[in-house]
């Protein structure tokens, strides 16, 4: 799907309200917003665009999609799955400049939310969804602090793979220090 007027807060609430609760298709965007446009069995990433999301399978964007980002002005990409980027499409989106959110910070919503529902069940409590919301805003907050700190570069950009890294490193040596481990 592209839609070259990008998309809003209402066409994204309009996509999730479609799936989630009428058990509609994305193909249907098409007919909801002119102008839109479905591409069946398509790659996405030479359309222009500001932000990619690749959010379906592992090495799914490889080394010539990063190239046709790049060159269309893909100024963001954003993992939402386990490893969709090569490890030549990170690095290149690196040297290139574009912002790179890795999976392992800019998906990490998934797994909280479901470490969340674990502590429901294990407390037998049940939380509203704004409680929930609020704690994942606040955890996703607390990765994207993590991923400044240790990805700073001088020129002021950030590093969010080097600083994914580090702070899941530091995470786990503290347990481990903690535990008496090491």
């Amino acid at each position: 799907m592209h839609d070259p007027e990008g998309f809003s807060i209402e066409k994204i609430d309009w996509a999730k309200a479609h799936k989630t609760h009428r058990r509609g298709t994305m193909r249907d965007y098409v007919a909801a917003f002119p102008g839109a446009t479905w591409h069946e069995d398509a790659r996405p990433w030479a359309v222009p665009c500001d932000l990619a999301l690749p959010c379906a399978t592992q090495n799914e964007l490889g080394e010539d999609d990063e190239r046709a980002l790049i060159g269309n002005g893909c100024r963001a990409v954003a993992e939402g799955a386990i490893m969709p980027s090569t490890i030549v499409a990170v690095e290149l989106f690196r040297e290139a400049g574009v912002m790179f959110g890795p999976g392992k910070a800019a998906n990490a919503g998934g797994v909280a939310v479901s470490g969340q529902e674990m502590s429901q069940n294990s407390l037998r409590q049940s939380w509203d969804a704004e409680r929930l919301q609020q704690m994942l805003r606040d955890i996703m907050g607390r990765i994207h602090e993590r991923c400044l700190a240790y990805g700073a570069r001088a020129d002021g950009t950030v590093d969010y793979v080097k600083g994914a890294n580090i702070a899941g490193l530091r995470k786990v040596a503290d347990a481990m220090l903690a535990y008496g481990v090491v």
